[in-house]
């Protein structure tokens, strides 16, 4: 148990240097507390906080609103999926967020000992800091009291989050002349997103996980690819709203964002730190991307590579070694973790090149990564020349050999590497032709 504890905590190191100092913008809508999940959330975000995250809360209030209006009987008027805010709307808008701010802010006094709000001490900071504008007739449809994001106060907020305070935003704006305006959750924290150059924007959704039309779960998707989902016009109503705001706001330069199912807790940290998360992130570009490494990476690399070194899968390589050998290695990272590396070793006269340390993160074995980590260093191989491409393995043969590698003997190595052959490892030959 101690060791699957440090070893988890080791594994989330390189997310947490990652996001120390970003502004994070954190969304969920009413229902999220109606569902009475509000103090795990608390919870979840004071621990972002003490990783020296700066937090930027939004919340819905739909359901409460429906509830302030079933009190007075008044029935609920949409347009296209969003609220007509009529002055009776308005006043229970109002009412509900007012409720809401309350018990978030309550839900952020937690202190008990033995709790992991334990010494929190969490300030939670609120205000007219969303300027709104209204949105007028659409179709001859008047929606009154409901409004869109015209500005958000980013230097009133940036401040307030340097000073280690957390911001909550509610969905309501206000115009110069006084009047406030119903505003939906996911405008404001779209517009929270872009306007405080936030690192991810974060829904927390009543929706279940996104899939395709096939049924095949939606982990990753590009902005640019969203569209396209959404024209098979199999999702939900919510999904495919939640999917135009993270849209928009990858394209407006948010660099993530994420839509996870809050039912499950704990989500927003095992969407945060664990390598495929549980729910659909949206980027502008993808994030897993394979590259030539550079000095920079020598230091993931090493740790990489350092437990198969020490069970004898790998031969031991010294940093200064590997900084020597930088330019022939090449990685796998996703969202800026390094967890795949292989080699490329050069023998020009026999227009051969060796791959070496071929290395994929145990954690996440099985997914297909050696694979497109093998297929990049052949690509690499061949566009710099080379015929054949060559492996030394004590222990994976039957992986290459599948991949088309058949057994070699040591005499059918280039020269050079037949005089570094170590007969005390008695590795096997394997080589593809390319």
């Amino acid at each position: 148990m101690e060791e699957q504890f440090v070893k988890w905590l080791r594994s989330v190191a390189p997310y947490i240097h990652a996001f120390r100092g970003q502004t994070f913008v954190v969304a969920f809508p009413g229902e999220l507390v109606k569902a009475g999940m509000l103090p795990v959330l608390a919870h979840d975000i004071s621990l972002l906080h003490a990783l020296g995250i700066k937090v930027v809360i939004v919340h819905g209030s739909r359901p409460q609103v429906e509830e302030q209006l079933d009190l007075r009987h008044v029935k609920s008027r949409y347009y296209n999926g969003t609220r007509i805010t009529d002055p009776e709307a308005l006043e229970c808008a109002k009412e509900a967020a007012g409720e809401l701010r309350l018990d978030i802010e309550a839900a952020f006094s937690q202190g008990l000992p033995n709790t992991p709000m334990a010494h929190a001490e969490i300030r939670l900071i609120s205000g007219n800091f969303v300027t709104a504008t209204p949105l007028g007739i659409l179709e001859g449809i008047d929606l009154q009291w409901t409004g869109k994001v015209r500005k958000i106060a980013y230097d009133s907020i940036h401040p307030i989050l340097a000073s280690g305070d957390l911001v909550l935003l509610s969905p309501l704006g206000y115009s110069p002349t006084g009047e406030a305006f119903n505003v939906r959750m996911e405008d404001v924290a779209v517009s929270a997103a872009l306007a405080l150059h936030a690192h991810k924007l974060i829904f927390l959704t009543e929706t279940p996980l996104v899939h395709d039309a096939d049924g095949n779960e939606v982990r990753e998707i590009t902005s640019q690819r969203v569209e396209g989902l959404l024209k098979t016009g199999h999702l939900s109503q919510e999904a495919a709203s939640y999917l135009r705001y993270a849209a928009k706001a990858c394209i407006g330069g948010t660099p993530r964002t994420h839509i996870v199912p809050y039912e499950t807790d704990g989500s927003i940290l095992l969407e945060l730190f664990t390598h495929d998360g549980i729910g659909t992130m949206v980027t502008y570009e993808n994030v897993e991307f394979l590259r030539e490494a550079t000095i920079k990476d020598v230091g993931a690399i090493l740790k990489l590579i350092e437990p198969f070194e020490a069970n004898g899968t790998l031969v031991k390589r010294g940093r200064e070694l590997l900084e020597r050998e930088i330019e022939y290695f090449s990685v796998i990272e996703h969202d800026g973790v390094i967890f795949g590396c292989a080699a490329l070793y050069p023998f020009p006269a026999e227009k051969m090149a060796e791959m070496a340390c071929l290395i994929v993160d145990p954690e996440i074995q099985g997914e297909g990564d050696g694979e497109r980590i093998l297929n990049h260093m052949e690509d690499r191989a061949r566009s710099l020349g080379f015929d054949k491409l060559f492996i030394l393995t004590t222990q994976t043969a039957h992986w290459f050999l599948r991949r088309g590698f058949v057994y070699a003997s040591v005499e059918e190595l280039p020269k050079d590497r037949q005089r570094m052959y170590n007969w005390q490892r008695k590795s096997q030959v394997l080589i593809k032709k390319l």
